[in-house]
């Protein structure tokens, strides 16, 4: 099936409140503008300098998402349009941040990531390390960033009760932060092979990329 009919699919079968993030690494100019042509306007990569490239030469509307993790010494280059990073964990990063979007007068918005998965390999923040993060009197200084939510990824397996547990537990420190937090609105997980049951759990961004463009090429 073609990229356009996948996009077709998936964007019918979300609810009106889930956002889609085409994620859009390794995959050439013509694929995103293809599905920018369907309609799509939200893409992810998960590297900084790929995104820079593709954002100079593709349609100025688009919505660029940084969803892989962070270089610190990398984040100028994508604070003059990025619209949202996914995957921050720690406040010395968001110290960056603020200070490259100060830069170009903007403020850029923030996921916090949280470690939901059992594997070593995720990166994140437990839930004591966020509220940490946000009561500390530094953070309250950064004037150019906004937390607007959290994001997190399910260990990678088969077993779907356990995704669908770990996705739970991120909805629940979603909702107890925002009782103190009211800026946080997003709450991105799911992707490709999980993002029904992340929806079910209470997601509202699902970054999808081979479900749109296929598998990748790393080569």
């Amino acid at each position: 099936m073609s990229i356009v009919d996948n996009l077709q699919i998936i964007s019918s079968s979300l609810p009106k409140h889930v956002s889609l993030v085409a994620v859009s690494k390794t995959k050439p100019i013509s694929d995103i503008q293809e599905a920018y042509d369907a309609g799509q306007r939200i893409f992810g990569e998960n590297k900084i300098q790929e995104m820079v490239e593709k954002h100079e030469v593709l349609p100025k509307d688009i919505e660029w998402h940084m969803i892989g993790h962070l270089q610190r010494n990398k984040v100028k280059y994508m604070a003059p349009f990025v619209d949202l990073i996914h995957g921050i964990d720690s406040l010395k990063t968001l110290k960056e941040i603020n200070k490259q979007a100060l830069k170009h007068h903007r403020n850029i918005n923030c996921l916090l990531q949280v470690k939901i998965a059992q594997e070593e390999t995720k990166f994140g923040l437990e839930t004591n390390e966020i509220e940490s993060i946000l009561s500390n009197s530094a953070f309250n200084e950064l004037k150019n960033i906004t937390i607007t939510g959290l994001m997190g990824m399910a260990s990678f397996t088969d077993d779907s009760s356990q995704v669908s547990k770990e996705f739970q537990s991120l909805k629940i420190i979603f909702d107890k932060l925002k009782t103190h937090h009211s800026s946080l609105t997003t709450i991105s997980m799911g992707m490709s092979g999980d993002y029904k049951l992340a929806i079910e759990a209470g997601s509202n961004m699902i970054r999808v990329g081979s479900s749109i463009f296929g598998e990748r090429n790393y080569l």
